[in-house]
């Protein structure tokens, strides 16, 4: 809407949004001129990982490399401006944008880095690339064993450097911990990348103790600015974190506990998405099960049962076919409105997709997965079985509620090319023409309400968060277009003027 003044009440809440034509109260707690620019409610993320965005911010960003050599060219380069870490960590390396049509080896770490231990995540953060001081360090031999739901990928008889989902932690137990004050910096980066991008609420997907207590430290300091809606990484650390039950709200609407995060599979890159059928370019695999049903459905139930709310990580056909089983053999005997949330439901089988409305499920989806995974989905999935791929319209005309995230740091958590691909199914390159199944596309309003209204519902927060309804926090942005009206080339570049929450103006475009 085109805004020309709002009054803020002293509790950094909404107390009158004013158009042109509405009288100026002689005394408001609040008014902003905005000139006829545009106001939006503050956006939110229904899906990102908050100190992983900070650490991406501080450490090895392989993101923008577009091959494995420009990749180990990047990594010996930050190994030789970082003498003093012990080990070199990083992120986003994605051997299908490099065109390698296989994934890296230790060895080619090695070549970049020989004498220090190099850890890498892939860009989903479902496998991890170590070099041969890595796997030396962390007791890794042709011997070792992958934990259930891991893969140790394998070359010549021994480990080739690459650790898929639950085989990660046999690496990562090896790497050092970061101290307090690692996430103290590292929070603080992340909130100001959020602020700038116009994100004022994350749902933070794997929230862990520690991340918790640097949320908890910045809170008492008055330096928490970005709201966080937390859900454990597991139900262990929800339970020390929240006790009995879902937090109060912190810090002025700042923080709160809402609930769990389950793992029910991997990642569509890794080949790690659990699929009722092989995948087209690897025959002998589906991906792998996380959880076995009668585990999840026991996590599920102790969530449940302190009324905690429960988030299951779904990306494959088969992973979310076991998702929306687990949650109709359980929807009878835990009554109230549990608001289940199944996150990514990437990859759905038709048949499916009538279910998520029938139990009420909220599908917590990342729109820009689909221009960055469609050349890669084809390739895993085989053009026969894209139907239920990236299915927003599918499910919203299924009756299903979408709130829309980023994923970050596996995407950019800009919310705006997010907007841009719900509407068009293009990436940035407005690629492919017409876009990519485009009766998949949803209306702008949808893909608003996606990363605001819905994705508030989605966390419980709609009582105070995701539109400016008098008695609303008062989170917004000023923009210089409409969303609404915008092509989705210019939402693409659209960046926020200002960004508010509660009443408090915490970034301002060039000041």
């Amino acid at each position: 809407m085109r805004f020309t003044g709002l009054v803020i009440d002293g509790e950094g809440k909404v107390k009158q949004l004013l158009d042109r034509k509405d009288k100026r109260p002689e005394r408001p707690d609040y008014k902003e001129d905005g000139k006829g620019r545009t106001l939006i409610p503050g956006l939110i993320d229904a899906h990102g990982h908050v100190m992983d965005l900070g650490f991406q911010l501080m450490l090895l960003d392989l993101s923008g490399t577009t091959s494995l050599a420009d990749a180990q060219a990047a990594i010996r380069a930050y190994a030789a401006e970082n003498p003093e870490m012990p080990w070199i960590i990083g992120f986003g390396w994605n051997q299908e944008k490099w065109g390698l049509g296989r994934f890296p080896t230790a060895a080619e770490l090695d070549a970049a880095v020989p004498n220090r231990p190099v850890w890498l995540q892939r860009v989903d953060g479902h496998a991890g690339w170590a070099n041969s001081a890595a796997m030396a360090s962390a007791g890794i031999t042709p011997a070792s064993k992958a934990p259930e739901g891991g893969r140790i990928e394998m070359a010549d008889g021994k480990p080739s450097g690459v650790f898929v989902d639950a085989a990660m932690a046999l690496v990562d137990k090896a790497k050092p911990k970061p101290l307090a004050r690692d996430l103290d910096r590292a929070l603080l980066l992340a909130q100001a990348k959020l602020l700038e991008q116009g994100v004022t609420t994350i749902t933070d997907m794997g929230t862990t103790i520690a991340d918790w207590q640097a949320y908890r430290r910045a809170g008492d300091r008055k330096r928490l600015t970005v709201r966080i809606l937390s859900y454990g990484g597991d139900i262990e650390n929800m339970a020390i974190i929240a006790g009995g039950e879902p937090t109060p709200w912190l810090y002025d609407d700042r923080l709160r506990m809402v609930g769990v995060k389950l793992y029910l599979d991997g990642a569509l890159g890794s080949r790690g998405a659990w699929l009722k059928a092989p995948y087209a370019d690897a025959p002998g695999q589906k991906g792998l099960p996380l959880l076995t049903p009668a585990q999840l459905r026991n996590k599920m139930v102790r969530a449940s049962m302190d009324k905690f709310q429960v988030a299951i990580h779904a990306i494959g056909d088969a992973a979310n076919d076991e998702a929306l089983g687990a949650i109709a053999d359980l929807t009878a005997d835990l009554p109230g409105e549990r608001r289940w949330r199944i996150e990514h439901a990437q990859v759905i089988d038709p048949a499916d997709l009538p279910r998520f409305a029938q139990l009420k499920v909220v599908a917590s989806m990342q729109p820009i997965h689909q221009p960055s995974d469609r050349l890669m989905a084809e390739t895993r999935l085989g053009p026969d079985r894209l139907a239920g791929a990236y299915a927003w319209r599918s499910l919203e005309k299924a009756g299903v509620r979408l709130a829309f995230g980023s994923d970050v740091p596996v995407e950019s958590a800009n919310p705006f090319p997010g907007i841009a691909a719900a509407i068009s199914r293009t990436d940035a390159g407005g690629q492919p023409f017409g876009g990519w199944r485009p009766e998949e596309a949803v209306s702008r309003e949808t893909a608003l309400d996606g990363f605001t209204r819905t994705a508030a519902f989605a966390g419980f927060a709609e009582d105070r968060l995701g539109t400016l309804m008098p008695g609303m926090r008062a989170d917004f942005l000023i923009l210089d277009a409409d969303p609404l009206l915008a092509s989705p080339d210019d939402i693409r570049r659209m960046v926020p003027l200002e960004t508010w929450i509660g009443g408090s103006r915490y970034y301002k475009k060039g000041g």
